[in-house]
This record gives structure tokens, sequence and C-alpha cells, in this order.
């Protein structure tokens, strides 16, 4: 146990007070009540001690791609069909039958090079809202920074978008999409829809442990959000008037601008901007709810 987590250590008959017990606990027969408690309400992430446990954080990651996949026959295979199979429905009826406007990129890459990114940022969310509870066993019994679990769950879907990545490289090859230096902007946004994703999976982690009813709307919300995104059709499709209030989604700057550093053009720096700001306000917000969460996860999984 670090000594910067623990604010606030309090000892039956001690000077700092008298003792706390928590909630639900049957009163101790004897010896020390000990209290840990994160250091401010913005000490949920716990970077040192997280790195000091970036083992665990590892071990975590990898137990979560091994689990998601066993017992499967395709194994690995899904993570490329999945958005494989999702961008030749799409193709189908909005790129040949609606004949959505791509800007002259052929339709099944438009839709794939914003799938990509959509499907990393609405799985990672997914599997973060509910890793806290998924790992009670691990919650209820030892300590460590709770961050680590919704982290490692967001971190297993990025071994998922790496190889889905791969795809993408090969339609660029077919269609003979010629790489520019946009490309250059991909680590960038990777980065920026990792911390988006995290953001809102650290939150939701620790208020689906309160209410499960958030793991239940999550997946249907995320449905509603892609259809409110740049991922079937273009940004430039929102009327004018819209525009700066569709911006305020904070992953149309993200998918709209990843879409540019495949297949090229201006990127819109004001929606990228609006995404990064939103981002770090997320973080701070998503830190300060889980702090304020997490010292009653035991009473609640």
């Amino acid at each position: 146990m670090s000594t910067e987590t623990v604010s606030r250590v309090l000892v039956a008959g001690g000077p700092e007070g008298r003792p706390v017990r928590p909630a639900g606990a049957p009163p101790a027969a004897a010896g020390p009540v000990v209290v840990v408690e994160p250091v401010g309400a913005w000490g949920a992430l716990h970077l040192r001690e997280t790195w000091e446990h970036r083992e665990l954080l590892l071990f975590l990651t990898l137990r979560d791609v091994k689990v998601r996949y066993k017992q499967t026959v395709l194994g690995l295979g899904w993570v490329v069909l999945l958005p494989l199979l999702t961008a030749i429905v799409f193709t189908v009826f909005l790129g040949n039958v609606a004949r959505v406007d791509s800007g002259g990129v052929p339709y099944p890459l438009f839709v794939y090079s914003a799938l990509l990114p959509w499907t990393f940022f609405a799985s990672a969310v997914t599997s973060g809202a509910g890793s806290v509870v998924g790992s009670a066993h691990l919650v209820t019994k030892v300590y460590f920074p709770r961050v680590i679990v919704p982290a490692a769950a967001i971190a297993a879907r990025l071994v998922d978008f790496a190889i889905s990545f791969l795809v993408l490289v090969g339609m660029m090859l077919v269609y003979q999409v010629a790489p520019t230096r946009n490309l250059l902007m991909i680590p960038v946004l990777v980065v920026l829809v990792s911390l988006l994703s995290f953001a809102f999976g650290l939150m939701l982690a620790g208020i689906n442990v309160r209410w499960r009813d958030v793991g239940m709307a999550v997946p249907v919300l995320l449905q509603l959000w892609m259809f409110a995104s740049p991922v079937v059709y273009s940004a430039s499709m929102v009327p004018a008037r819209w525009r700066t209030l569709y911006n305020l989604n904070p992953v149309v700057g993200i998918v709209g601008n990843f879409r540019v550093a495949v297949s090229g053009g201006a990127f819109d720096w004001p929606a990228l901007g609006i995404s990064a700001a939103a981002t770090v306000v997320l973080l701070a917000l998503s830190a300060y709810v889980f702090a304020r969460v997490e010292r009653n996860f035991a009473d609640y999984i």
C-alpha cells in the first residue's frame, strides 16, 4: 500500500480521531481499522501507483484479450470480420442503394476508415463500463489502483484496433489510394480517441457499480451516437446552421479527421480542437466521479 494514496489512516483509540468503519462491515473486535482513500477528489488516476502496478495492467489486458476469444472458432479473426461485415452492410444499403455522397472516395474505404476509430471507441466504452463489476473478485479482495481495471479493458481494445488497421491498409492498396503526409496524424488521433474512450469508460465504470442500468443502456446509446457522428456519411452533409452544435460531439473531430488522414484532404482543425478540449474536460470529470464512488465499490459489488 503506497503512502501516496493513503490520505487518512485512522487507528482505534489513536490521536487522529474516532475510528472509521466501512458501511456494512461488522464491528471490529480488536485491532486497528484502516481506511484507504485517494488523495483529494482528483486522485482516482493514481498515476504513480498505476505505473508501479504496470505489470498488473499488462496482465489484465492480456487476460481480457484471451478470455474474449477463448472457445471461439475464428479467434482473433472476429476482430477483422466484425468491422468488415459492418462496412459491407453499409456499403450495400447506403453506398449502392441510398447513394450517400462519399466525396469521390470509394464508399467501402470511406465507411471503413470511419468505422475503425468508431468501433474501437464504442467497444472500449462498453468494455470499460462493465469492467469493475466484471472484476468483482479482484476489487473486493486485494488493494490496487482501481483505475487499472477500466484502463486494461480499454487497452485490450487497442489490440483489436491494431489488427483491424491492417485491413484498412489492404483496402488502400486495393482501391489504389496513395498515402499522403496526412497519415502522420494517425498516431495523434489514436491517442486522442483512446483518451476519450478512457474518460467515458472510467466514468461509466464507477457509476455502473451503483446503478447497473448504465451497463444496459450504454450499447443502445452508442448505436444512436454512431448515427449522430460522421461514420456512414460525411460531416459536410450536415447543414451549416447546425455545424457548430454538431461539432460539440467530441467524436466528430476524431472520426472525421481520421478519414481525412486516410483518404487525403483538409483537416477540420476547429472540430479537432473541440474534441481535444472535450477530452481533457471529460478526463478531469471522470477522475472526479470515479474518486467519489470508488470508496464504496466493495459495498455495492
